[in-house]
């Protein structure tokens, strides 16, 4: 493929979003083709409404591996096949820290299901927007929480250990950022990461 499909990954209040759109803004800026989405509901806009019920882990999973089914397949493929810069905000590594170490599903289980979901697609990188539990649950107070935000410190510790651990198994594919950092600093260290890519 021509393009490059970059994700960012980190606990709910990480920054994520924010630093998403200022990366895509800075690629468009340097003349690319930029493709900003977003997971869930980058595939099947409708997910987050389903995701709001009261559903058991497996169907919670199974919700989110549709949506990045048709999110691959419609959105970050094409865009990829057409020599655009992919960055998403979430993907695959969101189920694997939320769903896998922190609702405590099988990591195999998980793995086998979105090898067919994805096509086997993965980030050229990924940049993991690292904060502490407690600094993510104080920058949530007072803004409307989904199922995910209203789960207790224990969850999301167990979240965050996820995402290391994953990160620690994929060095070369991982960006470990310190979120606890201004959004310039955080920004700037994404681009400079960048910057060997960049045509």
């Amino acid at each position: 493929m021509k393009g490059v499909f970059l994700t960012l990954e980190g606990l709910d209040g990480s920054g994520k979003s924010t630093q998403a759109r200022l990366l895509a803004r800075f690629l468009k800026a340097r003349g690319l083709r930029v493709r900003l989405t977003h997971e869930p509901g980058g595939g099947i806009g409708e997910v987050r409404t389903l995701l709001a019920q009261d559903l058991s882990p497996e169907a919670e999973y199974l919700l989110l591996s549709a949506d990045r089914a048709e999110h691959v397949r419609k959105a970050i493929l094409p865009a990829l096949e057409e020599g655009a810069w992919v960055v998403s905000d979430r993907y695959l590594d969101s189920s694997l820290a939320y769903q896998g170490f922190g609702r405590g599903l099988p990591l195999s289980w998980l793995k086998e299901v979105a090898e067919r979901a994805t096509l086997g697609l993965k980030p050229r990188l990924t940049f993991l927007l690292d904060l502490p539990p407690e600094e993510a649950l104080r920058r949530l107070e007072g803004r409307a929480k989904d199922r995910f935000e209203e789960e207790g410190l224990a969850f999301f510790r167990r979240v965050r250990e996820g995402y290391l651990a994953l990160a620690r198994s994929e060095p070369e594919r991982f960006v470990v950022l310190d979120a606890t950092r201004s959004l310039e600093a955080v920004q700037g260290e994404i681009q400079a990461r960048l910057r060997a890519l960049l045509p």
